[in-house]
């Protein structure tokens, strides 16, 4: 307050100068699919391997959390089917099915007019 010095983020200047910048990087495909074999443990859902792969895709082309949320609607597709195991068609539908955030707004500037 009562100067005309407008800082970065909105962040006092002395302040950001103090702050530690932590350098981030994106997670690799390995780890991708790592993180959602682990998510599929602890959701006690079984994963064919090749969903999986169409789902670490799914994971780096749209966003890890989309994934993981995939995960329990393949589940469910996959239970009501009386199966035991998510396979490649259970991904495929639940892909159609819910739309990630680029899908939706692509669709959404479509019928804009």
């Amino acid at each position: 307050s009562g100067t005309n010095y407008r800082s970065p983020h909105g962040i006092p200047i002395d302040l950001l100068d103090r702050m530690i910048i932590i350098r981030t990087v994106p997670y690799s495909e390995k780890e991708v699919k790592e993180i959602l074999k682990i998510r599929c443990e602890e959701e006690d859902c079984v994963m064919h391997p090749d969903a999986l792969t169409i789902l670490t895709r799914i994971a780096t082309d749209t966003s890890l959390r989309y994934a993981i949320q995939l995960i329990t609607t393949a589940n469910l597709v996959c239970r009501r089917r009386k199966a035991t195991e998510v396979n490649t068609e259970d991904v495929k539908k639940v892909y159609s099915l819910f739309l990630d955030e680029n899908r939706s707004s692509k669709i959404l500037k479509e019928y804009q007019d």
